[in-house]
């Protein structure tokens, strides 16, 4: 895993160092950089696969394309076989050098061809062209700016030390971050800087600034008929197996998260099938009885073998707490962060590699709300006039949620700030009015909604399932493990997320998830592998108690930065965020609304953006 920038016809080729350094702990072990006289590429390496021979930027023997690259490709043995059969000749044993060379000889066509996580960026010297790319669900990220030629770097965290780049504050990316707590691609909380989206690549033309991007990849829709539920559960078993011996494959050590859940569970018993011994698991202890999930990792642990390690939840503090959201490159406001970088903190200095059980409730159907239909909701003329009423304000906003119907209602009960201009979840209520303007508020989960309506038009199982995939995965659950892990200099990978097991998941019917209880494929492979205590249990998500900080040794840093909102961000309605504060540590808003507020404004005071 590593770190990655890259500058062409920038203003910023002599004076990178800087940006550059601020991505140092995703690759600690080399630091290079290539150049010529339009390009510059610049590395941070993380050493895992060909430690030797395998440091970047890589050219190919002709000296016509050099690449940075970031991620693991587990089938590139395969492709490396392939493409000597086609008169390749390779110079080291790395995965770099398979795309480098697969580009070559396929150009865009090796996309498919790659199983794996990926984020790499490919000049061509010859057509003066820029070649870029992400993974199918955006594993590793990737931005990217046109403000002044073409700069891309694995995080946004470097553009804030290009000398003159502009800091202003993207409201769409305000938007969908205060709705959602995370921010949606293409956008950043930069306007100058985009996302390039998942499953997606990029040419520049340096020549003319010519710009494309692509889809390689979409989200298949699921097949109509049921298979059989052996089948299902057989076909299932046996891609998870082939998929973790892929993601085994590093010349360092490895080990697993284990939190006692189902999906990190079988994560460890396909480990321990495919021969790995001892295998080396870490979990975090909460002081908390509800929150603490040791015993169920232990039982996990203990049946396979595991070296178990078990790091107690750190005393939070504020302190600790502003300096874990002031590193992050844009704001996150998942709880769970702060704690995943303890739990990576750990990990790394036992192992060099962690698999983890991220994407099982996605992909599986681990969530009860993507039980919800849009048909739950039927419209009506009582609601319609109540709503009417309520827009011209003769009825009071608290009103709102009985006037909503269909796919309204469902992105209602999805976010926490939404585009309605009176509820308790009016956007409009934290924003000024320029920046309530600015935003777009119509436009509030664009992404989601458009996914949901892809699908077969109407929001139900099925579409909300895959909606997931590139938002609330891709944006949250990911982005906090890859920000979370690399700040520590850990490699994470994500065995449910590969693309044999996407290709025969998300050919299923939706209702497969569901027979008899949720997440049913693999809750039966737990109840066949795993013991009895961890798959009989409620689901247990990974959080922290806000409740208790709010009240507790957050409270005062918290209401200084509220107090400070107008100065700190003057695009926010200070009198709304106070307010939202104060009722959320009281319990009578929400809290993760409240969090997110709390952590825009301790990130933005350390990034210094502005209107």
């Amino acid at each position: 895993m590593c770190g990655l920038m890259a500058l062409f016809d920038t203003p910023w080729q002599s004076s990178y160092q800087a940006a550059f350094a601020s991505i140092k702990s995703r690759g600690p072990d080399a630091s290079t950089t290539w150049s010529d006289d339009r390009a510059l590429l610049a590395h941070h390496r993380l050493s895992v696969i060909d430690l030797a021979s395998g440091s970047q930027p890589m050219r190919t023997t002709d000296s016509r394309y050099a690449m940075v690259f970031n991620g693991e490709i587990y089938n590139y043995r395969e492709l490396r076989a392939e493409l000597e059969t086609l008169g390749v000749v390779f110079a080291t044993q790395s995965d770099t050098e398979v795309i480098l060379y697969g580009y070559r000889v396929w150009g865009e066509g090796v996309l498919p061809r790659l199983n794996g996580m990926f984020a790499f960026v490919i000049w061509d010297s010859v057509e003066q062209c820029v070649f870029a790319a992400r993974d199918r669900l955006g594993i590793k990220p990737l931005f990217y700016s046109t403000v002044h030629g073409l700069a891309l770097a694995s995080t946004l965290k470097p553009f804030f030390h290009l000398d003159g780049f502009p800091r202003r504050i993207d409201y769409e990316a305000l938007r969908d971050y205060l709705a959602s707590q995370f921010v949606l691609a293409p956008h950043s909380m930069l306007r100058d800087v985009r996302q390039l989206p998942p499953a997606s690549w990029m040419r520049y033309d340096t020549r003319d600034g010519k710009l494309s991007i692509e889809r390689y990849w979409q989200i298949p829709s699921a097949q109509r008929a049921a298979p059989d539920q052996q089948d299902i559960l057989a076909e299932v078993d046996a891609v998870l197996q082939r998929s973790l011996q892929r993601q085994l494959i590093a010349d360092v050590p490895l080990g697993a998260f284990l939190s006692g859940g189902i999906d990190s569970s079988l994560i460890v018993h396909y480990m321990a099938q495919a021969g790995v011994n001892p295998i080396e698991t870490f979990s975090v202890r909460f002081k908390q009885a509800a929150f603490d999930e040791t015993m169920y990792a232990k039982a996990v642990a203990d049946k396979y073998g595991a070296r178990h390690h078990i790091i107690d939840a750190p005393d939070i503090g504020a302190d600790a707490l502003v300096s874990a959201i002031t590193l992050l490159d844009q704001p996150l406001a998942d709880p769970a962060y702060v704690m995943t970088s303890e739990l990576a903190r750990l990990t790394r200095s036992h192992v060099t590699v962690a698999l983890s059980g991220d994407g099982g409730d996605e992909l599986f159907g681990g969530y009860a709300r993507f039980l919800e239909q849009e048909s739950d909701y039927p419209a009506s003329a009582w609601r319609n006039a109540l709503r009417r009423l309520i827009d011209l304000g003769l009825l009071p906003g608290a009103l709102l949620r009985r006037s909503l119907s269909g796919k309204e209602m469902m992105l209602y009960r999805r976010v926490e700030a939404g585009p309605w201009k009176a509820s308790r979840k009016s956007l409009k209520r934290y924003l000024s009015a320029d920046a309530w303007q600015a935003c777009h508020p119509e436009e509030t989960m664009k992404l989601w909604r458009e996914l949901t309506a892809g699908f077969g038009g109407q929001m139900d199982t099925a579409s909300l399932m895959r909606a997931d995939l590139w938002t609330y995965l891709s944006e949250n659950c990911l982005v906090k493990t890859d920000r979370a892990s690399m700040l520590h200099g850990l490699e994470v990978r994500v065995p449910f997320l590969d693309n044999d097991v996407l290709d025969v998941v998300l050919k299923l019917p939706a209702s497969v998830h569901f027979a008899g209880g949720d997440k049913m494929i693999l809750r039966r492979l737990a109840q066949k592998y795993l013991p009895e205590v961890v798959w009989q249990r409620p689901k247990h998500g990974f959080s922290v108690p806000l409740h208790d900080y709010f009240n507790g040794q957050w409270r005062a840093v918290c209401e200084d930065y509220i107090a400070r909102s107008e100065q700190i961000a003057p695009f926010l309605n200070a009198a709304g965020v106070t307010q939202l504060w104060h009722a959320a540590r009281l319990g009578r808003a929400s809290r993760r609304l409240a969090y997110s507020v709390v952590v825009l404004l301790m990130w933005l005071d350390g990034n210094l953006v502005s209107a």
